[in-house]
C-alpha cells in the first residue's frame, strides 16, 4: 500500500520559517519524481516545487529564493524548506510522487503565516 504522509505544518508568524517532510512507503522512493503543490482557501491546487529522481528541482515564481526542495533516499523522505513567509504562502501542502504511470498524492498538512 502506498502511502505519502506530510507533516511540519504549522501556524508561523510572517517572515517566519517552516520546514515540511513527506515520509513515502509502498514505493520504490529514489525512482519518483516528488513535487509539493498548494491549495488556499477558494483556489485551485497549485504547484510549488519538484524535484527530479537525479536531483534536479524547479519552483513556482511565486516561491523561487525562499522555499528550498530537497531529498533523502536513505529515509524516503522529500522535504519543503520555507523562509520569509507570507500571508500569501497560507495554504494546505501536498505532497505528490510520480513515477510513469503512477501517481501517488498525501493527504496535505496546513500551513498558516498570519501575525
Amino acid at each position: 500500500q502506498v502511502q505519502l504522509v506530510e507533516s511540519g505544518g504549522g501556524l508561523v508568524q510572517p517572515g517566519g520559517s517552516l520546514r515540511l517532510s513527506c515520509a513515502a512507503s509502498g514505493i520504490i522512493f529514489s525512482i519518483y519524481t516528488m513535487d509539493w503543490y498548494r491549495q488556499a482557501p477558494g483556489k485551485q491546487r497549485e504547484f510549488v516545487a519538484l524535484i527530479t529522481s537525479g536531483g534536479g528541482t524547479g519552483y513556482a515564481a511565486s516561491v523561487k529564493g525562499r522555499f528550498t526542495i530537497s531529498r533523502d533516499n536513505a529515509k524516503n523522505t522529500v522535504y519543503l524548506q520555507m523562509d520569509s513567509l507570507k500571508p500569501e504562502d497560507t495554504a494546505v501542502y501536498y505532497c505528490r510522487g510520480t513515477n510513469n504511470p503512477h501517481d501517488y498524492w498525501g493527504q496535505g498538512t496546513q500551513v498558516t503565516v498570519s501575525s
